[in-house]
Parts: C-alpha cells; structure tokens; sequence
C-alpha cells in the first residue's frame, strides 16, 4: 500500500508539472494557433475535469478533495461511472461520479446530489454507467461530519 501511495504521488506530481507547463504554452483565444493545442475547457464550467487524462482527473480531484475551500460556489464538469450506495444510519441513498487512476489501481468518488424530484432506483442511471454532471461545488454536515458534493442539475447519460 505504502509502494502505491509512494508511487501514485510522485506520477500525480510529474503530471502536475507536465500538464501546468501545458496549461502555460496555450496560445491566446483567436490565434491561428489555437486549434492546436489540447481542448478548450467547457465554458459552462470553472473546474472542466472531462478534458483530462485519467491521471490528471485522479490527481486534480484529489486536489480539489483535500483543498476544498478553493473550490466551494465553483461549478464543476465531471464524468465516469455511476455508483450509489446506501447508508442505515440515515436512511438513504449517496450518488456518485467515480474517478480511476491512471493505473486503475486506485479510485475515488465524488458524491452528487442531483436538485429536485428524484427517486431512486427509477429516475437514476444503472450503476456503472458512464455519465457526466455540471454541478457547483458545495458541502454539507451530517452526523457531526463535513462532506463536499455537487449539486447538479441533470446527469446526461454518455456512451
């Protein structure tokens, strides 16, 4: 556990590197060079993690998870499988985005809760489908502990 840990940090700091330097070598908005470069971020969103690599997603959303004051009011665009899972202590259903790695050695989710009248199972996807959400990033108490999510407004089903 340690060798991954030791290992995932040092990849997800080479790629921080790599892709900050890419993020600095974007030509201006209406050069002639502009098509070249990596895609665009969504305009609709502040923080667009569906133009990253798997590596880059897995690394920036732990980013936002251990810094989230950065990103609390921010919307952010997200996609992967569909998970949910159920909690007896309060009696209801968790919704989440799942982000892998790179190596898909490690994973982790990251909880939405989708604005209006919804019921589960019948208004939700099937799990592991592959889904995207815009959503801005808030968080909430609940039994004496702080949990962070997105509040979204739709889920669009991706094939």
């Amino acid at each position: 556990m340690k060798k991954c840990l030791s290992m995932f940090l040092c990849l997800a700091f080479m790629c921080f590197l790599g892709f900050s330097n890419v993020c600095a070598a974007q030509p201006a908005e209406g050069d002639p060079g502009a098509l070249a470069g990596p895609p665009s971020p969504s305009k609709s969103a502040d923080v667009d993690l569906t133009i990253l690599s798997n590596t880059m997603v897995f690394a920036e959303l732990s980013y936002i998870m251990a810094n989230p004051d950065n990103y609390i009011g921010k919307t952010i665009k997200v996609s992967g499988p569909y998970s949910s899972s159920y909690y007896d202590a309060t009696n209801q259903y968790y919704h989440y985005v799942i982000i892998q790695d790179g190596a898909a050695c490690c994973q982790q989710g990251l909880e939405f809760i989708w604005n209006g009248e919804h019921t589960y199972p019948d208004d939700y996807p099937k799990e592991k489908t592959w889904i995207e959400v815009v959503g801005v990033f808030g968080r909430y108490e609940e039994l004496e502990q702080t949990y962070n999510y997105l509040a979204v407004d739709d889920i669009t089903i991706k094939n």
